[in-house]
């Protein structure tokens, strides 16, 4: 007799359960919130229910989904060189005190104070947690390269956890943590990074999920480079663009732009579309509302957006200017990532309403003269923002931007003309030849507009980038020493020198990956699991639940495909045919055996597939094992 594959099932024997003995809580409502399909069905088909706003129960079935996911998370992780651990879900707030990440966080962190009046964090991840370990544990070079892994509950405040498990306040997660003394060589950071790439490919692999890996950026954990792992679906919550020709792709947030021609007189150059206008634009902060007001499209407007220095005062004295406002065309977006990677910035953050106004910042009506005459100011214009002269018509460039004051706008802006001196004297003189810095010049161009389908691919020539849909299931980062450093971790060297120790960060959302499962994975009847996810892999069907011919057929059938490795589910409700094969398709187990009278006069039982549309078809008893096993380790 065949059986099923171990990449399926960790134990020799498959299980088996009774849905009579069992919490299946199918139904034909949906949550009242739900936005997404994950949420829809994963309630309707029983696998979750909601406690609070972002918090769930994970029932039988979806407990089982879980499981399965961590276990392949398990095995591919062992197997990459990592070992398991775990840390508290609780830590102590002083431990944000070098690496200021409660900062970085905000009010997504959960923050509670004990009996005693110390204040207290529910984890976010553990960068902290697992770097203070190291400091008492990690002493000699010998002890490195070392990768260390947990799956863990962790906690975000989100402001509107408003789909389901892809938005919760409390998910399961698997974060890995790895020490290096090099990056580059043997035993680096490079090499153990590589090995995490490969080992969340043949997780998602082996999950059966249909997913990209793309350059992203950051965030929160910091670091110098870092991949998401993102489940492609047309539902997914997060932009991904792709160069068709070289295989590239990245994060919105992330994607580079390819070489955009220079405007054939130069950034900046050419006479103004008129004569500077003053217009009251009452109510109109929002590009929108003032195209819809004086009646212009928004790639004739620019968009001023402030932000500020943030880093620490070292690194702020050195960078030498306190605020950059950032201008791009009115229908693009500011990429912030790309805002600190033109200015050299290491830290940057919206700037605060009240301190810019104060600073003479007509917030929500700023524009790029409100630069001039401002020490401390870098101005950043994006080069499709930077032109006076439209190529294509030779005509003046018609800008309206923001009038620097409350409720007002202003029509015929012009580069040359309204920032009071030539701006290319602004120490800007590599501008024409598309450079990027110039020295110490308060003005810059350069990309700092997130990303669109058709603009030019940055790796390879003539190609344009598009786009497409998906959710994160998992991320890796390149951390260097930003937090090693922060809190003193140091191991002595061959030499016997201290020297400061090398970190890597690897998370996957195991509750996650089951909504994104979903997401990718469904039809109009309810969920469609792949094998190595589904809470069982074949649901035995009884069409009379108490007929003894149909209980023993079940009985024999059920010893045989769990000898075989398979995990069952037996449907053996008092309820009708209808209700039972809906709930069948709602749960969405791959295979479904139905034993009926017609067809064991047959000799046989019906057998379909989850992902067939059409009827079912009898297959002997003595041959439905073996044509279960084939079929579910094809897939």
């Amino acid at each position: 007799m065949a059986s099923l594959r171990p990449v399926v099932t960790s134990v020799r024997n498959g299980v088996q359960h009774r849905w009579s003995s069992t919490l299946i809580p199918t139904t034909r409502e949906a949550p009242n919130d739900a936005e997404v399909p994950s949420h829809v069905l994963l309630h309707r088909a029983g696998f979750i229910r909601q406690v609070g706003a972002g918090i769930y129960d994970y029932l039988p079935l979806g407990h089982r989904v879980i499981n399965k996911v961590a276990a392949i998370v398990r095995e591919e992780m062992d197997a990459a060189g990592a070992t398991e651990m775990l840390m508290p879900a609780l830590e102590p707030f002083e431990l944000f005190e070098g690496t200021k990440r409660d900062e970085a966080y905000g009010d997504n962190l959960f923050r509670l104070k004990d009996r005693k009046g110390r204040l207290n964090a529910l984890a976010p991840t553990h960068e902290e947690v697992i770097t203070q370990l190291m400091v008492g544990s990690l002493t000699s070079y010998k002890q490195l390269p070392l990768n260390i892994y947990q799956i863990q509950t962790k906690f975000r405040d989100e402001a509107r956890p408003r789909a389901g498990l892809l938005r919760c306040r409390e998910f399961l997660m698997k974060d890995a943590y790895s020490f290096h003394l090099t990056v580059e060589g043997p035993g680096g950071l490079n090499d153990t990074y590589d090995a995490m790439y490969r080992a969340y490919t043949n997780i998602f692999t082996r999950c059966g999920l249909d997913f990209s890996a793309v350059e992203a950026e950051s965030g929160p954990i910091g670091g110098s480079a870092s991949h998401e792992f993102m489940v492609n679906c047309a539902s997914g919550e997060d932009t991904v663009l792709k160069c068709p020709a070289s295989g590239y792709a990245a994060n919105v947030e992330k994607c580079e732009i390819g070489v955009r021609p220079a405007p054939s007189k130069g950034y900046f150059v050419g006479e103004p579309s008129g004569a500077l206008e003053e217009v009251h634009t009452p109510g109109c902060p929002g590009i929108d509302d003032v195209c819809v007001f004086m009646k212009v499209k928004p790639q004739h407007m620019l968009k001023s957006v402030l932000f500020r220095a943030t880093g620490t005062p070292e690194e702020t004295a050195k960078f030498g200017h306190e605020y950059i406002l950032a201008v791009v065309r009115g229908d693009h977006d500011v990429n912030e990532g790309k805002v600190k990677a033109l200015s050299g910035c290491t830290s940057i953050a919206m700037a605060d309403p009240a301190e810019a106004i104060a600073k003479g910042f007509a917030i929500g009506f700023v524009s790029p003269r409100a630069a001039v005459g401002k020490k401390g100011v870098l101005l950043l214009v994006d080069r499709d923002a930077a032109t006076a002269v439209d190529d294509a018509s030779g005509k003046a460039k018609f800008w309206v931007t923001g009038g620097d004051k409350k409720d007002h706008h202003v029509k015929h802006f012009n580069w040359q003309r309204d920032l009071g001196k030539d701006p290319l004297a602004a120490g800007h003189e590599g501008a024409n030849a598309g450079g990027l810095r110039g020295g110490d010049a308060a003005m810059m161009v350069g990309d700092v507009r997130n990303a669109l389908a058709g603009d030019p691919s940055p790796r390879a020539a003539g190609a344009t980038l598009v786009t497409g849909r998906g959710i994160e299931v998992g991320h890796i980062f390149k951390l260097g020493t930003k937090y090693s450093q922060a809190m003193g971790l140091s191991v002595l060297t061959p030499q016997q020198k201290k020297e400061t120790v090398i970190m890597g960060c690897y998370g996957i959302g195991v509750s996650r990956t089951m909504a994104a499962c979903v997401e990718m994975s469904h039809d109009e009847f309810g969920i469609v699991w792949p094998v190595a996810l589904a809470p069982y892999h074949v649901l035995i069907v009884l069409m009379k639940h108490d007929d003894a011919r149909q209980r023993e057929a079940t009985a024999r059938l059920a010893d045989g495909l769990s000898a075989a490795g398979v995990d069952v589910l037996i449907d053996d409700r008092d309820e009708r045919p209808g209700v039972k094969f809906k709930d069948a398709d709602l749960i969405g187990i791959p295979l479904r055996i139905t034993i009926g009278d017609k067809a064991l006069e047959q000799g046989g039982v019906e057998y379909k597939s989850r992902r067939d549309t059409g009827k079912g078809e009898v297959i002997a008893l003595d041959a439905i094992v073996e044509k279960c096993v084939t079929t579910l380790n094809a897939k």
